[in-house]
């Protein structure tokens, strides 16, 4: 716990260093219309992403889940990999996404797997469509990096209000690297940035163990990784049975 906490708080001076701000991330209105326009090249980026999305499957037991909520699903791709690979035939899937765009790709894409998918826009409000305890996983990559601290924190409370007790949460991010290579590209990153956020699609390195700690969770697995340069962190935690 103490450990959770220290890492969190070396984290927020680090953020403060390299010139990361939260009031510089995009509305919900503004990530609406760049997903919208961004539209199947999203998927370009697995290049960085895709080592980590495999570690996060790795690690969540999907084969012991009955039901996946995933928040920000983008063209469905991830979903595709869960629902074909690890999940059970009987599990249900809900996707979530801001886009009109990413839903639309992720629903012509989930379409082979029927009635077991359910795919939704959503308005941008962090209050999740599901009744409490009724989620066996919850999973979110590439976005708590782009969403304000105080909705990441709103979001993590509703994935515990929505998981069942021992359900996990699995989630993936942009965080900050470590080595001249990863600092480099955190800076080049950094300076984009602050010019104009949506320039790198809205995106910024975060910690996620500043979002997950506390009795409401027991962390399962942690780890960073270094894609092209680019730094990612895998966090998946139980949900506490208190």
């Amino acid at each position: 716990m103490h450990a959770l906490g220290w890492t969190a708080r070396k984290d927020t001076a680090r953020r403060t260093r390299t010139g990361w701000t939260n009031g510089m991330t995009l509305s919900h209105e503004e990530a609406r219309a760049f997903y919208d326009r961004f539209g199947s090249k999203q998927d370009t980026q697995k290049y960085y992403e895709d080592r980590a999305t495999a570690r996060v499957i790795a690690h969540a037991s999907f084969e012991t889940a009955g039901s996946v909520l995933e928040f920000g699903c983008g063209t469905g791709r991830l979903a595709e990999m869960v629902l074909a690979r690890r999940l059970p035939p009987t599990a249900r899937y809900l996707a979530l996404d801001i886009s009109e765009t990413m839903v639309s790709l992720a629903r012509k894409r989930l379409g082979r797997f029927g009635d077991r998918v359910d795919v939704r826009r959503t308005g941008g409000e962090m209050r999740l469509p599901a009744a409490s305890g009724t989620i066996d996983r919850f999973l979110s990559t590439y976005v708590l990096d782009l969403l304000s601290d105080d909705d990441s924190r709103l979001l993590i409370l509703e994935a515990h209000r929505v998981l069942s007790p021992g359900g996990l949460l699995a989630l993936s991010s942009l965080t900050h690297g470590s080595g001249f290579l990863p600092r480099l590209i955190e800076h080049a990153w950094a300076f984009l940035y602050s010019i104009r956020p949506r320039w790198v699609g809205g995106c910024r390195p975060i910690s996620l163990l500043s979002y997950v700690g506390g009795p409401a969770w027991r962390l399962l697995h942690r780890e960073q990784m270094v894609q092209w340069g680019i730094t990612s962190e895998v966090v998946v935690a139980e949900r506490e049975m208190g």
